[in-house]
């Protein structure tokens, strides 16, 4: 009796355990995947490796590189200058704290947040090495705080940069947009979000897409460009720069649930809260215009004057506008998706 009872209770336990893992939040799943990357480093695990950023006098210690679980760089001097208050959710293994902390270098000037306890952790034992490489450098310049993309522990308005690396693309469509609200709420007005994330143009199946496992290893959330962007504009961020562009990762027919190749590639991207203007957000995918006229500029009577043979970087917007013009010695380049500064807004 006693055994049977056991056995019973055994096989409770499982199926109990078995309906839990089933019925499992993407979420969780995303929670545990990265818990298991703290505490034994993948490289490569969901993303691409990409080149560390040398700057003088910086080191960045093996194990940051290791844990740099990022599909691109959210680290521009641009961006950085003047001692901002910088913010980064979803901390890896603390390099690109480590790269901020480098044009701060002051006490709580970058803050860390994670919803994963064991990658705090491993940030902090990091940041130890960090300092024995870096005189310049100390844990006290990055403050980790425990906490939810969603639901930031931080205060209105009290963020000059914030950024975040292959992490949102991972959202499904109503966590995303609540996380898109908390990095526009904490931001200071023309405050800069700065990221890199997947995107693809090809339909997924659902299958794919409801893959927690894939979503988590950012391979199954990405988003085609426009919507990633409209994403940003909806929650108010009126200017929009595409930095970059590049080859991610295929999921092909013999290792996925699929029947076509699907090519996904990466995007760096700033979304700037900057006033919405009467006339739509300001984005800039690397399209630039290049009058070649007779007269030495030409005024469109917008706001925009275009010297001859001096290519302007222009938004999108500024873009339609042009061509509407219907001028025949106003030539607009295609996006470059390449966008570094400058230009007609």
């Amino acid at each position: 009796m006693l055994q049977t009872f056991i056995d019973k209770e055994h096989t409770f336990i499982k199926n109990k355990i078995l309906y839990k893992n089933h019925n499992m939040s993407y979420l969780e799943t995303t929670h545990d995947v990265y818990k298991e990357a703290a505490l034994t480093p993948d490289v490569g695990l969901c993303c691409t490796t990409n080149p560390i950023w040398e700057l003088p006098g910086l080191k960045i210690p093996r194990i940051m590189q290791e844990m740099n679980y990022g599909c691109g760089s959210t680290v521009h001097a641009r961006d950085l200058t003047n001692n901002p208050k910088m913010l980064y959710v979803g901390v890896g293994g603390g390099m690109e704290l480590l790269q901020f902390a480098y044009f701060n270098r002051q006490k709580g000037g970058v803050i860390g947040i994670d919803v994963v306890d064991e990658m705090l952790e491993a940030s902090r034992k990091n940041f130890i090495d960090a300092e024995a490489q870096n005189d310049w450098f100390k844990s006290e310049f990055v403050e980790l705080k425990r906490g939810n993309a969603m639901h930031l522990p931080l205060k209105d308005n009290s963020i000059d940069v914030a950024a975040q690396n292959c992490l949102f693309n991972i959202f499904k469509a109503d966590d995303l947009k609540k996380a898109i609200a908390e990095m526009y709420r904490v931001l200071k007005p023309h405050g800069k979000l700065v990221m890199s994330d997947p995107t693809c143009e090809q339909p997924m199946n659902d299958s794919l897409r409801n893959d927690d496992r894939l979503r988590a290893l950012c391979l199954s959330g990405s988003l085609p460009i426009a919507e990633y962007v409209k994403m940003l504009t909806d929650a108010g961020f009126g200017t929009i720069e595409i930095r970059a562009r590049k080859p991610y990762r295929v999921l092909d027919p013999k290792h996925y649930n699929t029947d076509e190749l699907i090519y996904i590639e990466s995007i760096e991207v700033a979304a700037i809260k900057d006033p919405m203007p009467s006339d739509g957000p300001c984005v800039f995918t690397g399209k630039a215009a290049i009058y070649f006229g007779d007269d030495d500029f030409v005024d469109d009577n917008a706001g925009h004057i275009l010297l001859k043979n001096q290519p302007l970087a222009i938004c999108d917007k500024t873009a339609n506008a042009l061509v509407n013009l219907n001028r025949d010695d106003i030539f607009i380049s295609e996006s470059t998706f390449h966008y570094d500064g400058g230009g007609c807004c």
